[in-house]
């Protein structure tokens, strides 16, 4: 019975390992992604689609020094959790919502960059979240 339970625990140390490794490579390519969308729109904002009756209106190079800086926080943030830490977990899952919240209200400059991205940010969420690690 002991042995059976040592193995059980065995495997979900190896599950929890392995999905905080795979929310640090999601969080990685979302915050890259940001990165990228940020520069191009403080670059050249001709790039993205006019919403002049959006709600949420802002210039597109403000959204793109909001997205410059939130993926420079989740590029950080996945480098942390690749060493499995506490509070790169829980700063991965905030960063996370901040950018599917970011890319949400985004929505109408960028459509399919943003869903991806959401959906990106829902797994590394989803990963950090799922599995409770044994500290």
């Amino acid at each position: 019975m002991t042995t059976s339970h040592h193995h059980h625990g065995d495997r979900s140390l190896t599950a929890a390992a392995g999905l905080t490794v795979f929310a640090a490579v999601m969080l990685l390519i979302a915050g890259f992604l940001d990165i990228f969308r940020g520069i191009s729109a403080i670059v050249h904002d001709a790039v993205y689609v006019n919403a002049p009756e959006y709600v949420y209106k802002f210039n597109v190079a403000g959204w793109g020094w909001v997205h410059l800086f939130l993926g420079i926080a989740a590029v950080m943030v996945a480098i942390g959790l690749f060493k499995v830490s506490t509070w790169a977990r829980i700063l991965g899952i905030a960063i996370a919502a901040l950018l599917l919240i970011a890319n949400f209200l985004f929505l109408p400059y960028y459509p399919l960059w943003s869903i991806v991205v959401m959906a990106l940010c829902a797994f590394v969420i989803w990963g950090l979240c799922v599995v409770r690690h044994q500290e």
